[in-house]
């Protein structure tokens, strides 16, 4: 890849403003609809937020980790990044489209590059019936939440509620429960990426749900779906030898 105009992005953490003054400097920068590349400082949430940004246009992004986990950002270095650039491979991924419908009958539609979330809004625990492809799985789960999650995804809030770590080539998705009470014994599911995942909310005026895709928030949801946005493209970019395919592969191996 050759890229001629840099956009950078910076999160408001003051190392990621120090990096953004120094590589402006070094490298010259465009606003982001002009350039065919950002390069975002900061950390994971940065990352996702400006995933958000481009989406409609589709610029490829490197991130450059000045945060914390930094898990879709490559190393900081501020020196040869136009060859970093040129060296990167891309990595294609789809979000979820979340379409949810609160208590009032309220449509609200929103994209998810790593999970769409349900979370109990009271003390009480949340009562949800899960159905797949229009095939109800699960009459009604006991739970605190529950979750549907991208592969790019499955090493996040997905892994810290016991989901499994799905390599980002593997064209699955994974249900997972967050604190089952009732079944018990229930894990989760992996389904295929075609599927569309339907959430309703049982005594939904009692045991009040929200819904949350990325940093989109749906207060007193009825009922919630989940399926991957196919027409959605994300271009992220790694470098050789630490592409999110080998970082999710190597996660699965840690103790």
């Amino acid at each position: 890849m050759s890229f001629k105009r840099i956009a950078f992005a910076a999160s408001e953490a003051d190392s990621a403003q120090d990096a953004l003054i120094r590589l402006r400097h070094l490298y010259g920068s465009v606003p982001m609809e002009e350039a065919d590349v950002i390069v975002a400082l900061g950390g994971d949430g940065f990352m996702i937020a400006t995933l958000h940004q481009v989406m409609a246009r589709r610029t490829p992004v490197y991130g450059m980790n000045r945060g914390s986990v930094g898990f879709l950002m490559n190393e900081y270095d501020d020196g040869d990044l136009l060859a970093r650039l040129d060296a990167a491979h891309e990595t294609v991924i789809h979000p979820l489209r979340m379409r949810a419908v609160d208590q009032s009958g309220a449509r609200v539609e929103a994209l998810a590059i790593n999970e769409v979330s349900l979370l109990r809004g009271t003390r009480q625990a949340a009562k949800i019936a899960v159905s797949v492809d229009g095939a109800t799985r699960l009459d009604e789960l006991i739970c605190d939440g529950i979750l549907v999650a991208t592969p790019a995804g499955s090493t996040a809030y997905n892994l810290s509620a016991h989901g499994p770590i799905i390599p980002i080539e593997a064209e699955l998705l994974a249900v997972t429960p967050i604190s089952a009470f009732r079944p018990r014994r229930w894990r989760g599911a992996l389904l295929p990426t075609r599927a569309e995942v339907r959430f309703d909310v049982l005594e939904a005026s009692k045991r009040p749900v929200n819904a949350v895709a990325d940093s989109a928030e749906v207060r007193n949801v009825a009922s919630v779906s989940a399926a991957v946005a196919s027409d959605v493209n994300l271009h992220l970019l790694f470098d050789p030898g630490h592409t999110l395919d080998e970082r999710i592969l190597r996660e699965q191996f840690l103790s």
